[in-house]
């Protein structure tokens, strides 16, 4: 609580240095597409694609909740070029065409969220229950978002200002797998100029179901109680409160929120030692025994917009604190002796932001975007294991963003940025004693101190043009990333991956050059867009898989090479009656390494390719208040072939899904019911970009889930 009023204290008193909103293009309005059957909703279907030269999608809060899927990014999943790389069945994290992590930005309400993004076993920290709507930017946006948004954006707002004085909503909702249950509540309202918004969500989950009696850890064969992964409960506690004003020239608000999360590590997955371990893991399906993670995220932002003549400014100040904890049995490893306790890592992250920038129309052609920004990060390691070392990092920021229109059908645009990034990594050493031959045992030093200087010059030009009923558009931009101190200074056991992993200070600046392209036509029945790229790395870093094993667990090492990627994503659907619509989509990435160790071979955890048929049909004895509809998805994944040795390649699956939801609505209120059905047909299969297949852990079974909304 004392962390919550000096943040707020602090916030105030410097709220007078006003910060650019990092919203996407000025003007721009997004296509509002359902996720399921990938419709474009709205008559004003040119209007909308000629905002932006760069392929842009959003997505309302009706759509996300009628696609429930556990995580917010496995709701966002049936956008093509959009992945959820599952951790379990109740997190996940995001992709954008097979680029993950710190290559892709998700921000709140303009502002960059900031966790542990390097770690591929545990999920975003936010509450997907208090998103009012999502925009997903795909392709370079580096320009307007800073380092790390090589493979795009998906842009979080929870900022829709209540129209009434008092309204709210209640969500409960369930699935089947993990007996997973749930309730969301919010409260708002507006009183003149002034209104605020109160969130809350909790939600409890049981270990999952997988169609499957066992799994192989290496050579050896474990049983599975009832199908169920033991040790991967959870449970979720989501809060926040928004308080701001709503005036002609001048609006501000402020956000507190606090997510927490805990859940467990699937037991046999973390290492063959846990046969050894005293914890009766099939004792209950809903306990979160040894190994587990907890994370609490504390964040305060404030957002400001003002006018002063014909210039709109936009500020955002942000202050965020992740802290999370790895705690599992304390077991000796190699030369390590018997740990004192359970806590093996923990990281105490401290993200200080600040942006301002300004919008404005110049000679009634040119629509003008300009800003800067600053970040601050520090972040501590604790615990007895270790994989990142302590460190700080600045990043400084200016970008200038120029949109000329040159006819109504022919729009140009281009834009310019320039950053400074300084990282400082602490040294550390073992805190135990490991034998050196022909000398005394030693305290190893797993990560040297190591101070880096970055400075990028970034670039985006554009184009958006029309005729007919053809509209296409083409964007090249160059985009920059800093290598993060995992990759330069990791130096450890990943027990919960299953592997080694080494950095490498030497690391140069990862760059990407990169043309999209679209191409849609559209009547009042058909619409069909194409969205082709092309991606060029100089200098790609990636976690190369080796032969070698340390400690039992496999090897990788942080390397660069040349690499080139390429792919589309393609949509069409077709409207057959006035209520019955199909529609088809599928995506395709193709990537090869150009230099290195693994020349001539891909990246390693490539997505395949991919492709869905979709079925919807609305009923149409219902008025829009009380709409009805049911779906099915079937949805085709191919095989994986293209690895990295000594990678293994992937059979691909083929899994059925449906939906079908109803309104009821009396006056001001309404009830809303939407009940899915997930693999319905229970396939085993497996996915090529999580990690638990290395160990012949299928992806969830079949799995039912119902939500049950109320509007008041």
């Amino acid at each position: 609580m004392k962390r919550i009023i000096t943040a707020i204290a602090l916030f105030f008193f410097i709220v007078h240095i006003h910060a650019q909103q990092q919203d996407t293009v000025p003007g721009t309005v997004r296509d509002s597409v359902t996720l399921n059957e990938v419709v474009v909703m709205g008559n004003q279907r040119r209007n909308i694609q000629m905002k932006s030269s760069q392929n842009l999608i959003r997505i309302s809060q009706a759509d996300l909740a009628s696609n429930l899927s556990g995580s917010l990014m496995q709701s966002l999943s049936g956008i093509p070029g959009v992945k959820a790389m599952n951790i379990g069945s109740g997190q996940s994290k995001p992709a954008i065409r097979g680029l993950g992590f710190n290559r892709m930005v998700v921000t709140e309400n303009g502002i960059k969220h900031e966790g542990q993004q390097w770690g591929e076993d545990h999920g975003l920290e936010i509450d997907q229950f208090a998103v009012d709507r999502v925009e997903v930017i795909k392709g370079p946006a580096a320009l307007l978002y800073g380092p790390d948004a090589i493979g795009g954006v998906i842009n979080l707002y929870s900022n829709d200002i209540p129209v009434k004085r008092s309204e709210g909503k209640v969500d409960l909702f369930m699935r089947s797998n993990n007996e997973s249950v749930g309730l969301s509540a919010q409260i708002a309202g507006k009183e003149n100029r002034f209104y605020y918004k109160a969130n809350l969500t909790l939600i409890d989950y049981a270990d999952y179901k997988v169609p499957a009696d066992s799994i192989q850890y290496y050579s050896y064969y474990i049983r599975l109680k009832d199908r169920r992964l033991r040790n991967t409960a959870g449970k979720e506690h989501d809060g926040s409160f928004t308080l701001g004003y709503a005036g002609d020239r001048f609006s501000t608000d402020l956000k507190v929120s606090d997510a927490y999360a805990k859940s467990g590590f699937f037991a046999d997955a973390h290492g063959l030692e846990v046969r050894l371990s005293e914890i009766d893991y099939d004792r209950s399906r809903r306990d979160i025994d040894l190994p587990y993670h907890e994370v609490n995220h504390l964040k305060v932002m404030n957002h400001s917009e003002w006018r002063s003549g014909n210039i709109h400014w936009e500020s955002n100040l942000s202050y965020q604190n992740n802290l999370r904890k790895e705690l599992s049995e304390p077991v000796s490893h190699g030369y390590m002796p018997m740990p004192p306790n359970t806590l093996e890592r923990k990281y105490d992250k401290n993200t200080y932001t600040a942006a301002l920038g300004m919008k404005t129309m110049v000679a009634g052609k040119h629509s003008l975007n300009a800003g800067v920004n600053v970040e601050y990060q520090h972040n501590r390691r604790g615990g007895w294991g270790f994989i990142i070392p302590d460190f700080e990092t600045t990043s400084l920021g200016g970008y200038v963003f120029d949109r000329f229109f040159l006819s109504e059908d022919l729009i140009l645009s281009a834009g310019l940025r320039v950053d400074r990034v300084k990282t400082h990594i602490r040294s550390y050493q073992d805190w135990y004693k490991t034998p050196v031959e022909g000398a005394d045992s030693v305290f190893q030093e797993r990560s040297a101190d190591l101070k880096r200087t970055f400075n990028s010059f970034t670039w985006s030009l554009g184009v958006n043009y029309t005729i007919g009923q053809w509209i296409l558009k083409a964007n090249l931009g160059k985009s920059f990333r800093v290598p993060i101190p995992k990759e330069l200074g990791a130096d450890g056991i990943n027990y919960h991956i299953f592997r080694y992993e080494k950095g490498a200070p030497d690391l140069s600046p990862e760059e990407s050059y990169q043309l999209d392209l679209g191409i849609n036509w559209h009547t009042d029945a058909v619409n069909f867009q194409l969205d082709p790229y092309l991606n060029y790395f100089p200098n790609y870093i990636y976690l190369n898989p080796t032969s070698g094993y340390t400690e039992g667990l496999q090897t990788y090492y942080y390397t660069q090479s040349r690499v080139i990627r390429y792919g589309f994503e393609a949509e069409f659907s077709y409207k057959i009656l006035r209520n019955l619509e199909a529609g088809l989509k599928g995506e395709y990435l193709y990537a090869e390494q150009l230099s290195g160790d693994k020349k001539g071979y891909t990246l390693p955890f490539s997505p395949p390719w991919s492709a869905s048929a979709d079925l919807k049909y609305t009923f149409p004895f219902w008025p829009e208040s009380k709409a009805a509809f049911v779906s099915a998805t079937y949805r085709i994944v191919g095989d994986q072939n293209e690895i990295v040795p000594p990678e293994k390649a992937t059979k691909g699956y083929r899994v059925l899904n449906m939906a079908i939801g109803k309104s009821f609505a009396w006056k001001e209120y309404r009830l809303r019911l939407n009940f899915q059905g997930l693999n319905l047909l229970n396939r085993r299969y497996y996915d090529h970009t999580s990690y638990y297949r290395l160990i012949d852990v299928p992806e969830p079974g079949r799995n039912f889930s119902l939500m049950l909304g109320f509007d008041f």
